[in-house]
């Protein structure tokens, strides 16, 4: 990775999007789903450049990078699921859809619950410098990382092809309005976490 910089990826909410939530409520869904696989790249590449190169301001930064999408953004995307996309879906939707919502509310705890244990090991290699030094990551450190993202590629995949279609069948133009509105509105209050 000599010379490859771990930001070429680029940082949480870099992307230029043409519409936002209050005029497309299921694309900047989707465009979050992006962001996370981009974070997760990050996070593998930052991986790869701590066991070949050691700890440096780049892996430091990189570091902060992904606790910064994951402690701001992501919280925000699965409360716009839970408020927005979820409940209409529990009530109007076919048992198959039902049965996968009740599975992404689950996954959804479960991030939330490993998200602590990564993000420690992350604050780690952001707090590392000249007075702290970082201590490699051994197997069980590597196996909490890759607990915490493997939960994503499936939970994503199930969005988006079967939920987010089925909840854009039942909600109407107004509804879907006032949903992007409000999702709109979380980002406002806090604009750091632009998910």
């Amino acid at each position: 990775m000599a010379g490859v910089h771990l930001h070429q990826i680029g940082p949480p909410g870099t992307r230029a999007v043409a519409t936002g939530f209050a005029e497309a409520p299921f694309e900047m869904l989707t465009t979050c789903h992006e962001r996370v696989h981009r974070m997760l790249r990050l996070l593998a590449r930052l991986r790869e450049h701590l066991a070949s190169h050691g700890h440096d301001e780049q892996a430091a930064q990189a570091a902060r990078d992904v606790m910064r999408y994951f402690d701001l953004a992501a919280p925000l995307h699965h409360q716009d699921e839970e408020l927005h996309v979820f409940p209409v879906l529990l009530t109007q939707g076919d048992g198959v859809v039902q049965s996968v919502v009740r599975r992404l509310q689950q996954d959804h705890l479960a991030m939330e619950q490993a998200w602590p244990q990564a993000r420690a090991l992350l604050q780690a290699v952001a707090d590392a410098g000249p007075t702290a030094a970082w201590i490699p990551w051994d197997v069980a450190a590597l196996q909490t990382l890759d607990d915490f993202a493997g939960r994503y590629d499936e939970h994503i995949r199930l969005e988006e092809d079967i939920v987010y279609p089925a909840a854009q069948a039942v909600l109407d133009g107004p509804t879907l309005s006032a949903m992007g509105e409000e999702m709109q509105g979380r980002r406002i209050q806090r604009p750091s976490g632009q998910a």
